[in-house]
């Protein structure tokens, strides 16, 4: 049994079919069948069900492939020791973000990466945050950025920054556009009429607690963006939170249809901050870390891993 022919077997897992797995294991794709065949002969069990409609593992090669994510995530961890001799964040790294945060930071964290760190081809990944730690426990992650806190079983987590809320509400189209708005009291935010994303998102227990509220009350919205929830509240659905990024990139871009509060209090922010597996890849993420409090745009705060 070899790493190649367990790598081969994931890829077969990540894509249902053996020619896109061949392409993106970058053989042909008689030599992944045939290397998948010599993997069965010598565990003694049947792997995959071939079929005309595709591929998919059978049980036993369910609970295989979990190992073999875990196997070839240490191969990668082994040679990070490696190069971590020489610099951090050179070659492949694969970084998540979730899609509240992604979209409003990458566009500074990126040249700061390049600039800092040449030599560094990053993928980004975004997605929710309990998708996210899990393709980073399997392996296919090597660090991702949430909202803190998160379970650390297996992991170490890194504070960025602190991101405050602004409550946004629809502007009153007879009156012109407040400089700076007031900052938003407990009791408004009680009563208002609360917009906040679909289950999944940290973002909305975060909202729903900053309100002090089980649930959103009303008109039960779950938007899948805050971009949604941008124009829901343009068009007079209602009041929601959202991080000072978006806020600011908001404002930014021009956007005159609603007006936007800060939110005091303890609850009035996240904190974000670098999720990595435990003992694997401590250099990349402390370089990583490192530039992404200096990347930070005015608006957030960054706080001293």
């Amino acid at each position: 049994m070899t790493l190649t022919e367990l790598r081969y077997l994931v890829a077969i897992a990540d894509h249902g079919h053996f020619g896109r797995a061949a392409a993106a294991a970058g053989v042909a794709q008689p030599t992944l069948s045939a290397q998948l065949r010599k993997l069965e002969d010598y565990l003694g069990v049947e792997l995959v069900e071939r079929s005309r409609k595709g591929v998919r593992l059978t049980a036993a090669g369910e609970r295989i492939v979990t190992h073999a994510r875990r196997a070839l995530a240490e191969q990668q961890a082994i040679l990070r020791l490696t190069r971590h001799r020489a610099k951090p964040l050179e070659g492949p790294y694969r970084l998540g973000a979730i899609p509240t945060l992604g979209p409003y930071l990458l566009p500074s964290l990126l040249p700061a990466l390049k600039q800092a760190h040449p030599r560094l081809d990053l993928v980004v990944i975004e997605d929710l945050t309990d998708n996210l730690l899990g393709l980073l426990d399997d392996g296919r992650l090597d660090a991702a950025l949430v909202a803190l806190p998160v379970e650390l079983r297996g992991r170490q987590a890194a504070p960025l920054f602190d991101e405050g809320f602004f409550a946004v509400e629809p502007a009153d189209t007879d009156r012109p556009l407040p400089d700076e708005a007031p900052a938003i009291s407990e009791a408004e935010l009680t009563a208002a009429r609360l917009l906040v994303l679909s289950d999944g998102h940290c973002l909305r227990d975060q909202v729903l607690a900053a309100c002090a509220r089980p649930s959103p009350g009303g008109d039960d919205f779950r938007a899948a963006s805050l971009e949604t929830l941008r124009e829901l509240v343009a068009a007079g659905f209602g009041t929601t939170l959202v991080p000072a990024l978006a806020a600011h990139a908001w404002q930014r871009g021009g956007e005159r249809r609603m007006i936007f509060r800060p939110v005091e209090g303890e609850a009035g922010h996240r904190r974000i901050g670098l999720v990595w597996r435990r003992g694997a890849g401590d250099a990349d993420a402390t370089a990583m870390g490192r530039v992404c409090r200096g990347a930070v745009p005015p608006e957030v705060r960054p706080v001293d891993g």
